[in-house]
């Protein structure tokens, strides 16, 4: 039988208020990677002044992504109960309150130390146990630093996702995720230039201080411009229309439904394995693509800072390209299905040469390698961020993307951890790139088996 699920041609409606509602997902995005790349930004001096290692530093970006992981899972679950109107807001200005304070633990004791329990790696072949571990004090800081930034943090891509289902129809989801996912890069890009500027001109002290007020200013301009479709005293009745029309129904007070019944659909463990398997790599360079440029390329500060702005923007395009190649797909009259997957495809296979970049003899040639990488890493989250839209009630998308998101940051807080280790055993950045060159193809194939047919009528798991 040919499938079904084609999303049907809508006519353009009059006004485009939703998409100045992305707008304002696009900037709290960008203020997000802000906030949490300052520090990969200014990893070699804050090591330099605090006397980090690499296992140091593990430690305080595997912190965030536990923390991150959590904050994703409840920040999904409060963004289903308060509506987003009331929990982004409350997500975006209290993480802007704690990413200024980080600024605070240059008031520590340089020469202090701190034992606590946390993940160790031991052996040559490196595995994780459970054991006492001593950190710098001014380590330690950033360390709890990192928790509350992740808790709040964590909230914003649930909410977000759950506007895009509430402001778009079916069509234009993976395109409005794309544009508004492409504020990570946008502030991946300005975060170099930015903090490195404030760094020299102010210490790192104001630099956190600073970057962390211009959240309050975004909070100010969503409680100006955003109301729920319904509400929106500036949204025209066709625009309203063209925004509901072939959207799945849904009560006027929708359910609460209990995380574990989401364990009952097959798209949920189709997410979740993908976000295990793929999610943590996006964390990876985050916080590790400058390091591995400058010290593989033996770049000082200002061309580190220049390679960090030209991969994430080398990445840029990928949220939105993914998102714009799915909608150009089903546009022609391609099943749901198969947009999203062929979609998911291609951009599995550009991550596949990541494997080559720790040995390409020119940084420009890394960057390329490991920008385009990166750019298909954000097709890829554009498109799987809206399967969870395609297969799943609007009552639990935000609540599923927060377990994803869960599972990816608590498996890339792990990992992080064990790449701090890797490099202070091995300085290489070989076996974390070739790990994370097929991760993307084992993630299409969990997804090809447990959701063959992406639509409402695959869903169920049983």
């Amino acid at each position: 039988m040919p499938e079904t699920n084609t999303p049907k041609t809508l006519n353009k409606p009059d006004g485009n208020l939703r998409w100045v509602i992305c707008s304002l997902l696009f900037f709290s995005v960008a203020i997000n990677y802000l906030d949490r790349l300052t520090i990969s930004v200014l990893k070699t001096p804050l090591s330099e002044q605090f006397g980090w290692s690499n296992t140091d530093y593990g430690y305080i970006t595997g912190a965030f992504s536990f923390a991150y992981a959590f904050g994703y899972l409840f920040g999904g679950r409060l963004s289903d109960r308060w509506g987003v109107k009331k929990a982004l807001p409350y997500f975006v200005g209290a993480w802007s309150l704690f990413a200024g304070l980080h600024g605070l633990c240059a008031f520590l004791d340089l020469d202090e130390t701190i034992t606590a329990i946390a993940p160790e790696i031991r052996t040559a072949f490196p595995y994780l146990v459970i054991s006492f571990v001593t950190v710098p004090m001014t380590a330690a800081g950033f360390i709890y630093g990192r928790i509350a930034l992740g808790l709040c943090q964590g909230g914003n891509f649930p909410a977000a996702i759950k506007t895009v289902a509430e402001w778009f129809p079916v069509r234009e989801r993976a395109t409005a995720t794309g544009w508004f996912n492409a504020g990570s890069n946008v502030g991946a890009v300005a975060c170099p230039f930015i903090v490195s500027y404030l760094y020299a001109a102010v210490g790192f002290q104001l630099t956190f201080y600073i970057t962390g007020a211009v959240g309050l200013v975004w909070v100010i301009a969503w409680k100006a411009l955003y109301r729920t479709p319904e509400e929106h005293p500036k949204l025209s009745p066709s625009e309203l229309a063209y925004i509901r029309d072939g959207q799945p129904e849904s009560e006027e007070k929708p359910p609460q439904v209990p995380w574990i019944s989401l364990l009952g659909y097959r798209a949920a463990w189709a997410y979740l394995i993908a976000s295990i398997l793929a999610g943590p790599a996006w964390g990876f360079y985050q916080f590790f693509v400058p390091d591995f440029l400058q010290k593989v390329f033996s770049l000082d500060q200002g061309d580190t800072a220049k390679a960090t702005a030209s991969f994430f923007l080398v990445a840029t395009a990928g949220g939105v390209l993914g998102g714009w190649f799915a909608g150009k797909l089903l546009a022609q009259g391609w099943s749901l299905n198969k947009a999203r997957k062929t979609a998911l495809l291609v951009c599995a296979l550009c991550v596949v040469p990541i494997y080559f970049a720790p040995f390409v003899p020119s940084v420009w040639m890394a960057i390329a390698i490991v920008g385009i990488a990166g750019s298909a890493h954000q097709g890829w989250s554009a498109n799987l961020f809206s399967v969870v839209g395609d297969t799943m009630p609007r009552e639990a998308i935000s609540s599923v993307v927060g377990m994803g998101g869960f599972a990816a940051y608590m498996t890339g807080g792990f990992v992080n951890i064990i790449t701090g280790a890797i490099l202070d055993k091995t300085g290489s950045y070989v076996s974390v790139f070739a790990y994370f060159s097929g991760m993307y193809i084992l993630s299409l194939i969990a997804i090809q088996i447990l959701v063959p047919v992406i639509g409402r009528k695959s869903k169920a798991a049983n």
